[in-house]
């Protein structure tokens, strides 16, 4: 994959440009602190396309969780745009937004949370259903999910029957139940050991490239980051310079980045 450090804006207009299901372009981020400010993020532009997946690295308080956020339209943005599957999100209402992210966006957040009550092909069916799906079709894709995650023989299982990787699994088959074309990640191996950390990110894998999703993984954990496309670092509000995960080349810092 090649990494290219471009105007966000730029490259979606272009004609010739990659296809990105994820566009933030500019984006500020503050709250308010006291008489002043904190600058969350500062003038953050990222793409990403379908079918590719970035690693979201740096230290704690530089910004990772907040660009998740905005990505996810759970909070509104100071300035810039955020456009998702060529849809922006500028102007539109709460509900708008809660139908968009129901839609475009898949969240698989560190801890699954799920209800205790649920089976985990129920734990897929109900949001499926909330999108007013008819409960036999959100069963049957929530069986065929499951099966794809490996958790085929575990659909009548609820969670306290399920190991923190195959809790992990339900969670991200669920993110799939809207059939997104975004999918963020946030620390998905913080709970689990090596093995079922190792397994998870592969499988984080196998789903960018055959659902074509535009995935972007916050994570610390740097010895699995060669699985995905490309790094982007944050630092200080800011998107240092990315570069390629596999060949480890470095980019020039430009703020701007665009992974297609």
């Amino acid at each position: 994959m090649s990494v290219s450090l471009l105007s966000a804006a730029s490259v979606a207009a272009s004609a010739g440009g990659p296809a990105l299901s994820l566009l933030l372009d500019n984006v500020i981020l503050e709250y308010p602190d006291g008489g002043g400010t904190i600058k969350a993020l500062d003038s953050v532009s990222l793409g990403v396309a379908a079918g590719r997946m970035v690693s979201l690295v740096g230290p704690s308080g530089s910004g990772k969780s907040s660009l998740l956020a905005v990505a996810a339209t759970l909070v509104r943005p100071t300035s810039g745009r955020v456009v998702i599957d060529g849809v922006s999100t500028t102007g539109l209402r709460d509900a708008e937004l809660t139908a968009l992210r129901r839609e475009k966006v898949g969240i698989i957040f560190q801890q699954p949370n799920l209800l205790a009550s649920l089976t985990a092909v129920e734990q897929l069916m109900i949001g499926h259903h909330l999108r007013g799906k008819p409960l036999k079709a959100a069963r049957s894709r929530a069986l065929d999910l499951l099966g794809m995650v490996g958790l085929g023989p575990s659909a009548d299982q609820r969670p306290h029957q399920l190991s923190g990787g195959q809790r992990q699994r339900v969670n991200i088959a669920r993110a799939l139940m809207g059939d997104p074309r975004v999918l963020l990640v946030d620390e998905p191996t913080a709970a689990l050991d090596h093995e079922r950390s190792a397994s998870i990110v592969g499988l984080l894998r196998r789903v960018t490239d055959e659902f074509q999703v535009a995935t972007v993984m916050v994570t610390h954990d740097t010895e699995f980051v060669p699985l995905t496309d490309a790094v982007a670092v944050m630092r200080d509000g800011g998107l240092a310079a990315p570069r390629n995960s596999g060949q480890g080349a470095t980019a020039p810092s430009s703020g701007r980045s665009v992974f297609g």
